[in-house]
């Protein structure tokens, strides 16, 4: 007896194959009206498949990442901030220095764009396979202080640690307490070696001692994370202020 749609249907849901479930139909009346071969129709069945099951990866990797919001790297302007070539904005893209387990500061005043480019070569990293988590450095020292009390904490905690790239926003916006420093140090010693750290700030590293209070913790952290780093220094005016939009429109 001949299968029918909703038999082959089934069949594919049984071995888990269910994109090629949902697409089997119109594949099938593709390849009737087109006289599409056996193997090409399986080549575009599987394909179909591989395809839906890489969306559905990068969706739960961009969900895991915890970005505050969505921005490509096609959103960056590079005229808009002149302190960046395109050479070099040309090999950030490349990400070869996730694979090399280099570090990026990108440091400058606010509304420059470090927050912006950071999310777009995260998303850009999703995209190439790679895991990423976002997070301010808020937000971080919450999750340290309370990984052991708090099972939300505990998990963010486990994606930070199992990432390829990590995203630290708004390091030193605020001082911190000898035991919040400490913590933060084990971390980077945790990350070290094994997860490239985009980092925002705009402190320089040379400032970052007044703010964690200890040099000796801060020494520690400096000669983890500038190792093998990039700093690159943003001005211009604020993106923000620039492009402002007003209740009252433009006089």
């Amino acid at each position: 007896m001949q299968a029918t749609i909703d038999d082959l249907k089934t069949m594919l849901r049984t071995v888990n194959l269910h994109n090629a479930a949902e697409q089997i139909e119109e594949l099938l009346n593709v390849a009737l009206n087109k006289s599409i071969s056996y193997e090409k129709f399986l080549e575009g069945l599987m394909q179909c498949e591989i395809n839906g099951r890489e969306e559905k990866r990068f969706e739960r990797r961009l969900k895991h990442a915890s970005f505050p919001e969505y921005k490509i790297l096609d959103e960056f302007d590079l005229n808009e901030q002149p302190s960046l070539s395109k050479r070099q904005f040309n090999q950030l893209k490349e990400l070869s220095w996730i694979e090399q387990g280099y570090n990026l500061i990108l440091l400058g005043p606010t509304g420059v764009g470090k927050t912006m480019l950071s999310i777009g070569l995260g998303i850009h990293a999703i995209n190439s396979g790679y895991k990423v988590h976002f997070t301010t450095m808020n937000d971080l020292v919450y999750t340290l202080k309370t990984q052991d009390v708090l099972r939300t904490s505990r998990a963010r905690y486990k994606r930070i640690i199992e990432s390829d790239l990590v995203i630290i926003d708004d390091l030193m916006f605020m001082a911190m307490e000898k035991h919040e420093a400490n913590l933060f140090f084990q971390l980077i010693n945790k990350l070290y070696g094994q997860t490239s750290i985009i980092i925002t700030s705009n402190k320089s590293p040379e400032d970052w001692g007044e703010l964690l209070g200890d040099p000796a913790i801060t020494t520690a952290i400096l000669d983890r994370i500038v190792h093998k780093c990039e700093v690159l220094n943003l001005d211009g005016d604020s993106y923000r202020l620039k492009h402002r939009q007003t209740i009252f429109g433009k006089n």
